[in-house]
């Protein structure tokens, strides 16, 4: 979480720090128009930056993933951009159009207005132009950023169906597009010759190419490979299914603890799902387990077919295990099992010298005796202590719990993948009892 905390306060300090270069927040004479005027200018900047740094990490960059260490932590990183830059637009928008209601209600007196700058040729002209320009930039800003809020809005409503969040958050790219336009016709023209008009017109060329790529569906498209479902089996005391897909050749290969999108009903887009099962150059066959956790996955299993064609992007993600611990501490409750059993598939087929001591912990509410088998017998292979909780039966899985029954945890690196409170509390309590922060990792899995 830190990397994307840095990320964030990185983007508004750099923001901020252009902007003093070129202006203040302290005008002289200071009075509520000089104010509102460097204040619009201000906001303005902030909400188009932290906007188009949002549309950047909507293409799902590989280079960014990376540094981020995960998309789960990229997205985590774009929904804060994005409810930052609908805060800063509130700001923008209130101090803009407030001031002028507060003109008309008579609570304040508008100062006589300048003289236009006299007419010239070049750059004088574009800057005329742009002038002109400044009443269409100004109504057509406002609702752009009306429809803008709604959509941010939608997009934090879980409750929203994915594919109506999906087609709905698309839309943003349209109301960028006029958001940008807003930018460059109302952003103070002084600004163009320094590092802060700069910065701008940088962020504002990225995000309309991001906004391009999205309308056009060409995000991830050069990281899509098609296959065909092989084979299903559903649980459904778990309401989770297992499903194959025979890739395609072309596949970059993938580690185990990685996930990819996969689309089965262009209408309904992608959907995340963890990889199942490990790779190998020769092998194309490829597992994902799906849990019922909303309106698309509760029907899959009666949807989905074997036969169908599916398109599979990736892959993605930084859950993939890599320290040098002597021992490590899986916990992955519910559906969050999945990468564990990928790992273990890769441990089962991997020489034996030299591997770590592995201990997974399986808290689960649901219990189905043939996934339950499939699990130990994957845990046997991978020589890995697992440790099946059901909460109704056992209750629930505490870090005290884990402590007691792996007493060298001081020495282990902790793996989490399940709900993110639930992560969220274990990671707390092992940090107070002296776990570096480095040594507890989480999947977030979280891409609303």
């Amino acid at each position: 979480m830190k990397n994307i905390q840095v990320a964030f306060g990185f983007v508004l300090l750099a923001l901020t720090g252009l902007w003093l270069l070129a202006d203040t927040l302290l005008p002289q004479p200071f009075t509520w128009f000089s104010f509102r005027s460097v204040f619009v200018q201000y906001t303005g900047v902030l909400a188009i930056g932290t906007m188009s740094v949002a549309m950047l990490l909507a293409l799902r960059p590989s280079w960014l993933e990376q540094r981020l260490y995960g998309l789960d932590k990229m997205y985590r990183l774009h929904k804060w951009l994005g409810i930052a830059a609908l805060g800063l637009s509130v700001l923008h928008w209130w101090w803009a159009q407030g001031t002028k209601w507060m003109v008309g209600w008579g609570w304040l007196e508008r100062p006589a207005r300048r003289g236009a700058p006299a007419g010239g040729s070049g750059a004088g002209d574009l800057a005329q132009w742009l002038a002109g320009q400044r009443g269409v930039a100004e109504g057509l800003g406002e609702w752009a950023f009306y429809v803008a809020a709604i959509l941010i809005g939608v997009a934090l409503v879980k409750k929203v169906p994915y594919r109506w969040f999906r087609k709905t958050h698309a839309l943003l790219a349209i109301a960028y597009g006029v958001l940008a336009w807003h930018s460059v016709v109302l952003l103070k023209p002084a600004y163009w010759a320094q590092p802060v008009g700069w910065a701008v017109a940088l962020l504002l060329a990225t995000g309309l190419v991001a906004a391009v790529l999205s309308l056009a569906g060409r995000i991830g498209a050069d990281r899509r490979v098609g296959g065909v479902v092989q084979s299903l089996t559903y649980y459904p005391a778990l309401r989770v299914l297992e499903g194959a897909v025979l890739l395609d050749p072309g596949w970059p290969g993938h580690r185990a603890g990685q996930f990819a999108f996969v689309t089965g009903d262009p209408r309904e887009g992608p959907h995340p799902y963890t990889i199942a099962s490990s790779w190998h150059p020769q092998e194309r066959r490829h597992v994902f387990i799906v849990k019922e956790l909303g309106d698309h996955t509760a029907h899959l299993h009666e949807t989905v077919a074997v036969g169908d064609r599916v398109t599979v992007e990736g892959p993605y993600g930084r859950f993939d295990f890599d320290d040098d611990k002597p021992r490590q501490v899986w916990v992955g409750a519910g559906i969050g099992i999945t990468p564990f059993i990928a790992r273990m598939k890769q441990l089962a087929q991997a020489p034996a010298p030299a591997r770590q001591a592995i201990d997974l912990f399986h808290p689960t509410r649901d219990y189905e005796q043939a996934a339950i088998d499939k699990l130990t017998a994957d845990a046997k292979a991978a020589n890995v202590n697992l440790h099946v909780l059901v909460s109704p039966r056992d209750g629930h899985l505490s870090a005290e719990q884990i402590r007691a029954a792996v007493p060298d945890w001081r020495s282990a690196s902790v793996w989490f993948c399940g709900p993110a409170g639930f992560g969220d509390a274990l990671r707390r309590d092992f940090r107070a009892h002296g776990l570096p922060a480095r040594d507890f990792h989480q999947e977030l899995f979280e891409f609303r």
